[in-house]
């Protein structure tokens, strides 16, 4: 391990990331394990047929809200007992269908009405708080836009209210367009993991269990007594379902009662939504917590798998991080293996810890067709690992107290591989966030470059699959990106602004696969010219200390005089009083010594002279052993000080400037692309 304090802060650095990442690993295979032990035959009551209000909170869903009032006013329950809330805070074509559809159903006899608020303060829990003024009922069901409740919904789940004390009745979600892409296979994947594991292990016992935020059914008393809905976090649905527990409400989960959805399947939409949950997962820790932690009747179990849950999203920023290190460790020669003489078992205990694991647990939650769903996990392994960077930021978000915006996920009423969504309105735009994606990506490629010139091409694999993780979902974002007006579903010619918006598209398009080949392109050359000599140089240094055989040293240390000549090109110079050059060092900021190239360069000139000597004397002598030694002992030194400068030559002034320039290049592209998104938005606004 080297001394080089830089080095060692990055070392505890990334072992601290890897002692929490694993920490929250194993509370996932502890749930896993609860889950195995919990049964899925829950008990039941014949309640008959109790009042019930279904709330349905909307927000310019045109593709898909009509086909949630069918499956709602379809359910097979008594019309006088059941209450159709229409929560409507859209502003596009939205309004008028659903006024249209609630109109015609109301003729039909249904309880129905179309609630229109005026504002969208509050987002969807301002919604549901404002429609729990005039709700009267005994339960509350509670269904997001693209969901499709199957006709027998209601008279399999209300008998599950069986105990007094429970307050939710949480169902599974289904996917309704699954097989559609990989994006929707890898997000259907991580769902099942969380409700057939994490609700499934947590339901009807002592540890909390969260709302959803959809496909479930509250009673309105605990709704009432947990404080109702609040607005302060972006997952409303968290946040009550907690409060509602500390005040000592029950939570069941009913696995084999399956609600189908539709799955997120543009980029940019998926992106969002995972945003949201992570933000809004922190926000509730920062809120909640602290009263969790004080609460005597909450169990000490619940209270730690409380922590967990609500601040599980910090694993992101621990990967990032872990990441950004990992190349670091490599290029200070840093020892990282689980067991040092056998690099082998480093891997073998992370696919233990990882796809292994979640193999075994698959095959317990899908029994006989956990294999086809097993195929998808290398896909659910990239787009995780790539989505590391946009909750990361979200995770900031939160922390730093970023004002909240409730931004809801676009859904096109995709159901089959041949419906298409691309041509449709509510289309997102990349983010600035994709930048980040594309420059973690490009530092991937650069780690395992340094991962096999550092002779530990073990990790070449764990590097390369989060660097194929970042470029995935960074050339998805762009290739989903679409300029489209969505106000009007009418069909029209493009305008003179949508034409230009596209021809900046695709030239920005141009421009950033540009400016990333060029990116990787200066970054491989770079690492050529000022890491690789440095790796050569610690090479022939081994050499040195490895043989005792005059010819071969003087050909290492001749080998490593010219590397450096390389690595002092274009390096910090100092000088004396007189003009004259003391001190070429790579640390241009505090520099010491024992990076001095230029000593160095000079014990490499000592250590030549030194060969010179002991070639003329017997090699049984004594003075030839002595010099053996020296030689020895003085290319040991030089092999640390050496391993000390490497880190620096990533830090350089000129490579620092070459990334500002590189980044800002992409941050203009963006800028561009922004200012003409936001014209397009003014071409929206009504009299434009």
């Amino acid at each position: 391990m080297s001394a080089n304090p830089f080095t060692q802060f990055v070392f505890d650095l990334f072992i601290l990331s890897a002692i929490i990442i694993t920490a929250y690993t194993c509370n996932f295979y502890y749930l896993a394990y609860l889950s195995r032990k919990r049964k899925d035959v829950l008990s039941t009551t014949d309640l008959g047929t109790p009042s019930v209000t279904i709330q349905l909170p909307i927000y310019n869903e045109k593709y898909v809200a009509k086909r949630l009032i069918d499956a709602v006013c379809n359910l097979d329950y008594p019309k006088e007992k059941m209450r159709i809330m229409v929560l409507d805070d859209s502003d596009d074509d939205t309004v008028e269908l659903l006024g249209e559809s609630v109109d015609d159903y109301k003729k039909q006899g249904f309880q129905i009405e179309h609630v229109r608020r005026g504002t969208r303060k509050g987002y969807k829990a301002g919604a549901l708080k404002y429609a729990m003024k005039t709700t009267n009922t005994e339960l509350v069901a509670i269904f997001d836009a693209d969901f499709i409740p199957p006709t027998w919904f209601l008279k399999r789940a209300i008998p599950h209210f069986s105990k007094s004390n429970i307050g939710l009745v949480q169902c599974r979600w289904g996917h309704v367009n699954e097989n559609y892409s990989a994006i929707t296979q890898a997000q259907a994947l991580s769902l099942d993991f969380h409700f057939l594991i994490e609700q499934k292990a947590k339901s009807n016992s002592h540890l909390f269990m969260n709302f959803n935020g959809t496909a479930g059914i509250w009673k309105r008393d605990c709704i009432e007594d947990a404080g109702g809905w609040h607005t302060a976090t972006l997952v409303e649905d968290l946040d009550l379902s907690y409060r509602a527990q500390m005040k000592g409400w029950k939570c069941v989960f009913l696995p084999n009662v399956v609600v189908d959805a539709e799955l997120p399947v543009q980029m940019n939409a998926a992106k969002r939504q995972q945003f949201r949950w992570a933000k809004g997962s922190i926000q509730c820790a920062i809120k909640l917590l602290s009263d969790i932690a004080l609460k005597r009747k909450v169990a000490v179990e619940a209270k730690i798998q409380a922590f967990i849950q609500l601040t599980r999203h910090i694993v992101y920023p621990l990967m990032l991080i872990q990441f950004l290190a990992l190349p670091i460790l490599l290029a200070g020669q840093v020892n990282l293996y689980v067991v040092s003489f056998i690099p082998a078992l480093t891997i073998a205990t992370y696919l233990a810890m990882g796809p292994g694991a979640y193999i075994m647990i698959m095959q317990s939650m899908y029994h006989k067709s956990w294999k086809s769903k097993a195929k998808i996990l290398p896909t659910l392994l990239v787009y995780n690992a790539g989505m590391s960077v946009n909750n990361t930021v979200a995770v900031f978000d939160a922390v730093l107290g970023k004002k909240n915006e409730f931004l809801r996920t676009p859904k096109y009423g995709i159901i089959t591989k041949d419906d298409d969504w691309r041509n449709k309105a509510y289309n997102l735009p990349f983010t600035q966030t994709t930048l980040l994606e594309i420059f973690f990506g490009v530092y991937g490629i650069m780690g395992i470059f340094i991962a096999i010139f550092s002779n530990n091409p073990i990790f070449v694999p764990i590097i390369g699959l989060q660097a194929v993780g970042f470029f995935y979902i960074a050339y998805m974002s762009l290739s989903h990106t679409r300029f489209k007006r969505n106000k009007s579903s009418k069909m029209r010619q493009m305008t003179k602004k949508e034409k230009m918006a596209n021809i900046i598209y695709k030239l920005s398009m141009v421009g950033i696969v540009g400016i990333i080949i060029f990116g990787g392109f200066m970054a491989i050359n770079g690492y050529n010219t000022d890491i690789y000599p440095l790796d050569r140089i610690r090479g022939h240094l081994d050499g040195v200390v490895g043989s005792s055989d005059p010819v071969a040293l003087r050909a290492h240390l001749l080998a490593i005089q010219a590397d450096l000549d390389i690595a002092m090109e274009n390096i910090h110079e100092t000088t004396d009083a007189n003009g004259v050059v003391i001190s070429k060092n790579p640390v241009w900021l505090f520099a010491t010594e024992s990076t001095n190239f230029l000593r160095i360069q000079s014990d490499v000139n000592t250590m030549l002279a030194g060969v010179e000597k002991i070639s003329a004397v017997p090699k049984d002598s004594s003075a030839y052993h002595t010099g053996m030694l020296d030689i020895n002992d003085r290319a040991l030194s030089l092999r640390t000080n050496i391993m000390d400068a490497t880190p620096y030559k990533y830090a350089s002034v000129s490579n620092i400037i070459f990334s500002t320039i590189w980044i800002a290049a992409i941050i203009g592209i963006f800028t561009a692309l922004k200012r003409k998104k936001e014209h397009l938005k003014e071409a929206d606004e009504p009299g434009i």
